[in-house]
C-alpha cells in the first residue's frame, strides 16, 4: 500500500504540491489524474524519493521514503515519465543491470531476466542494443527495468504515452495482470479512455491539491457527470482550474 499524506513542495517560489494526501491499496489500480502542471509528476517523484517533501509524509508499505528511502525504494518498481535506457546496451543488458543494482542473487538473475522478457513477450528484440529502438520498445524495456525485482509496488508516470493501439492494449493486460496478483498499482494518465479502462480508484489533482478522490464510480456520483472526462473537468473547476 502507498499512502500520503499532507505533503507539501515547492520549486522557489512555485507551490507545487499543496497538502496532497490519498491512498493506494493493494490489489487495486489507483489513477493520478490533473491537467499538464497540476502536481502529478512532483508527487510521484516525492514517492520514488528522487524528491523531499517539504512538508508531510509518504511511505511504502510502512516504509518513509524521507526517513528509510532506501527501504521504500526496495518496495517499488518505478516507471518515470521519459525513463532512459543505456544505448549501447541490448534490452536483455539493461534488464540485468537493474537486476544487479536490485541485489537480487546472481544465480537468480538470468532466470528472472528470462521470465519479465517472456511476460513483457520482448524476446523478439531482446538481444539488440537498445539505440534505435521504436517508443513502444522502450517502454517494455523500461517497464521489465522496474518489474525484474518483483516488487509488491508499481508506479508508473504516463506508461502509455506514444505506444501504437497493440502496445497500448498490451500494457493494459500486464497492468490487469499486476492487479489480479495483489499488487498495489499507481499511475498517471491523460488518456480518459484508459483511466476508465484500469482504475478502481482516482486522485484528481489541480493547482497542486486534491480535487477529488474516490473510486470510479464515486466520482461519477460526486460530480453528477456520467462521462469520465466531463466528471474530470467539473473536479478540477472545484479548485479554480478552467478548461
Amino acid at each position: 500500500m502507498i499512502t500520503v499524506d499532507g505533503i507539501h513542495k515547492s520549486f522557489g517560489k512555485v507551490h507545487a504540491v499543496r497538502g496532497v494526501s490519498f491512498q493506494a491499496p493493494d490489489g487495486k489500480i489507483t489513477g493520478l489524474l490533473g491537467p499538464n502542471g497540476a502536481g502529478k509528476s512532483t508527487t510521484l517523484r516525492v514517492l520514488y524519493t528522487v524528491l523531499k517533501p517539504d512538508q508531510g509524509s509518504a511511505n511504502i508499505d510502512g516504509a518513509d521514503v524521507v526517513k528509510d528511502s532506501l527501504a521504500a525504494r526496495k518496495k517499488i518498481g518505478a516507471l518515470p515519465h521519459g525513463a532512459g535506457l543505456y544505448p549501447h546496451l541490448s534490452a536483455r543488458e539493461n534488464i540485468a543491470y537493474y537486476a544487479n543494482l536490485c541485489a537480487i542473487d546472481k544465480s537468480e538473475i538470468d532466470d528472472r531476466v528470462a521470465s519479465i522478457i517472456s511476460l513483457l513477450e520482448i524476446e523478439d528484440f531482446a538481444d539488440r542494443r537498445t539505440k534505435g529502438f521504436s517508443q513502444g520498445q522502450r517502454t517494455k524495456v523500461s517497464l521489465a527495468r522496474a518489474l525484474v525485482h518483483d516488487p509488491q509496488n508499481v508506479i508508473l508516470d504516463e506508461p502509455s504515452n506514444g505506444l501504437d493501439v497493440m502496445a497500448t492494449r498490451s500494457l493494459r493486460r500486464l497492468i490487469l495482470k499486476l492487479k489480479d496478483a495483489g499488487r498495489c498499482v499507481l499511475f498517471s494518465s491523460h488518456v480518459m479512455q484508459e483511466v476508465a479502462a484500469l482504475c478502481d480508484d482516482i486522485c484528481i489533482i489541480a493547482n497542486g491539491q486534491v480535487a477529488i478522490d474516490d473510486s470510479v464510480a464515486g466520482i461519477r456520483e460526486r460530480t453528477g457527470e456520467e462521462d469520465l472526462e466531463e466528471a474530470f473537468v467539473t473536479a478540477i473547476k472545484l479548485v479554480g482550474v478552467e478548461e
